[in-house]
C-alpha cells in the first residue's frame, strides 16, 4: 500500500477550557480519493480539519501529509499542500477583484509575473469563473463566490482539497454546478458535510466522526443504509431520500 496523502494517527486534542474534542482519531486518505466526513454537530469535525494544516496542533498523536509531519517547521509547505475551503466564502475573499484574491496565495509563495497569471487563470478556468477575473467578489452571487473561494485554494496547487459544508446555502443549480466541478478536479478531496445526498453523489467513501472518535469508515452507500449506525449518531437522510433508489457511486 502506498503512503497515504493524509495520515492521521491517534490524534487527541483538548481545548484550553478542558473540553476534549478528539479521542485518538485515525484517518488515512490516499491520493485521488474523495472522502466525506460525516457526523453530528459537536462531533469534532472542525477540530480535526484545523489540525490538517496546523491551525491547531495535536495534544497527542500525529498528522502527516504525503509523509511530511504537520509541525511548526513545515507549516508553510503543509499549508500549500492542504487547501481548506471554508463554509463562508467571505472568509477567503477580501481583496478588490477576483484576480487579486486568487493570486494572493501563490504570490505569497513568491510566484510572479506570467507564472502567477497562469496560476490564476488556470484555477479560475477549473471552476468556470475565468470570465469574472476582474469583477469585485462582493458583486458575485453566493454560489459564484464559493467557486472563486475554491479557485483561491486551487491556485496553490494543493495535494488535498478540504471542503467545509460545500453545498450549504446553494440553490439547486449552483449545487449541481459545484458537484460537476468537484468531480472534474484531479485532487484528493476531503469533504465535511451534513448534506448526505451530496456525500453519496460525490464521495465513494465516508468516515463518520462522533463524540471525537471515528465510529465508521466505509462505502458511503453502506454507511447511509446502516440504519442503526445512522440513528445512533444522529445522522438523518432528507425526507423521501432513499440511497437504495439512487445506488452507490463507483469508486
Amino acid at each position: 500500500m502506498t503512503t497515504p496523502v493524509l495520515d492521521v494517527r491517534g490524534l487527541a486534542y483538548a481545548y484550553p477550557d478542558g473540553h476534549q474534542a478528539l479521542f485518538g482519531v485515525d484517518l488515512h486518505v490516499h491520493e485521488g480519493e474523495r472522502v466525506a466526513m460525516l457526523g453530528p454537530n459537536g462531533a469534532g469535525k472542525t477540530t480535526l480539519v484545523l489540525h490538517l494544516n496546523g491551525i491547531l496542533t495535536a495534544g497527542a498523536g500525529a498528522v502527516a501529509v504525503s509523509g511530511l509531519p504537520v509541525v511548526k517547521e513545515h507549516l508553510a509547505e503543509i499549508r500549500r499542500r492542504v487547501g481548506i475551503v471554508f463554509q463562508d466564502p467571505d472568509d477567503q475573499l477580501f481583496l478588490g477583484t477576483v484576480r487579486q484574491d486568487v493570486a494572493f496565495g501563490p504570490a505569497n509563495l513568491g510566484v510572479r509575473g506570467a507564472a502567477l497569471e497562469r496560476r490564476v487563470m488556470d484555477a479560475l478556468d477549473r471552476v468556470g469563473m475565468a470570465d469574472f477575473v476582474d469583477r469585485p467578489p462582493h458583486h458575485l452571487s453566493f454560489g459564484q463566490r464559493r467557486r472563486v473561494a475554491v479557485a483561491t485554494v486551487l491556485a496553490m496547487e494543493p495535494e488535498i482539497l478540504v471542503l467545509d459544508e460545500p453545498s450549504s446555502n446553494l440553490d439547486p443549480a449552483s449545487r449541481r454546478e459545484l458537484a460537476d466541478i468537484l468531480r472534474s478536479l484531479d485532487v484528493t478531496v476531503l469533504m465535511v458535510t451534513h448534506d448526505l445526498p451530496y456525500a453519496l453523489e460525490l464521495c465513494p467513501r465516508s468516515v463518520v466522526l462522533s463524540d471525537g472518535a471515528v465510529v465508521a469508515d466505509g462505502r458511503t452507500f453502506d454507511v447511509l443504509t446502516d440504519e442503526p449506525l445512522m440513528r445512533a449518531h444522529r445522522l438523518e437522510l432528507p425526507w423521501g431520500f432513499d440511497p437504495r433508489t439512487v445506488g452507490s457511486l463507483p469508486a
